[in-house]
């Protein structure tokens, strides 16, 4: 009869066991903005950001400019191409259809020739491009927008890879989201953000646990910028495909025929 209790207790343990490890992973998601989920039952809480957008175009960018010209529509032609006036249905149409900044940060735009646009914001490189163009042709409108916002989604996430994003912001829950959002396994405390700079890279961590990343510099990204989500101490263990299931049915069944081979043998 003590070995009986002895076996049971001990099964049961192990199961009891087996089933912490699997659920302190899903724990791990709830901590994810656990401030505003306090703010439901309290008060509201209101985080500031100054959402600095405005990027500064960089050598080996590239960017698409239209001309629409009022008055002949040949010379918004002559700036445009041919090519503009097919619709741009991928990626590589909208490169081919771009100006890219040379290493030294000029654009080479037609009439204008080489312009300086390094380190000016798109709204910038739009304005100098407009007083530029204003010498050879009058009443001309451009659309300037930069075409490679790139993103690279790797680590626990649903769907790593590499997004482009067709909008001017981008923060980095959304790009989360867009790669199908996180695992069980993803260490939402410590994701890091490899962002390119003039002199190499850096890297900064930034932890989604906490809601005053709302209020972070680094709430919103910026193009080629690389977004690591680190995989949870557990996975690192091989808990990940531990097979939890299989373990505890062999283990449920091992408890039954021990119980019924000890009553047939004791009574």
């Amino acid at each position: 009869m003590k070995q009986f209790h002895l076996f049971r207790n001990l099964s049961l343990f192990t199961i009891l066991g087996m089933l912490a490890f699997s659920s302190c992973v899903s724990q791990k998601k709830v901590l994810l903005l656990k401030e505003l989920q306090m703010a439901e039952q309290n008060k509201s809480i209101e985080y500031q950001n100054e959402r600095n957008l405005n990027y500064k175009i960089q050598p080996g960018d590239n960017l698409y400019i239209k001309a629409i010209n009022i008055i002949d529509e040949r010379n918004s032609n002559v700036l445009n191409g041919e090519s503009s006036r097919n619709y741009m249905t991928s990626d590589a149409s909208i490169y081919l259809n771009s100006y890219t900044v040379n290493e030294q940060g000029y654009l080479d735009y037609p009439l204008t020739g080489l312009v300086q646009v390094k380190n000016l914001t798109v709204e910038q490189v739009k304005d100098k491009l407009q007083t530029e163009l204003a010498k050879f042709m009058k009443e001309t409108a451009l659309i300037v927008k930069l075409s490679n916002f790139d993103l690279t989604i790797i680590g626990e996430v649903a769907r790593p890879g590499k997004y482009k994003v067709y909008q001017s912001e981008i923060s980095v829950l959304e790009a989360v989201a867009l790669a199908g959002n996180f695992t069980n396994f993803s260490k939402t405390s410590n994701v890091k953000i490899v962002r390119r700079t003039n002199n190499g890279s850096e890297v900064i961590n930034v932890n989604l646990g906490k809601a005053d990343i709302l209020s972070s510099p680094y709430y919103y990204l910026k193009p080629n910028d690389i977004v690591y989500v680190e995989p949870l101490r557990i996975k690192r263990w091989g808990f990940s495909t531990f097979p939890y299931s299989t373990v505890l049915s062999i283990l449920s069944l091992g408890v039954t025929i021990f119980a019924l081979y000890y009553r047939n043998n004791n009574y």
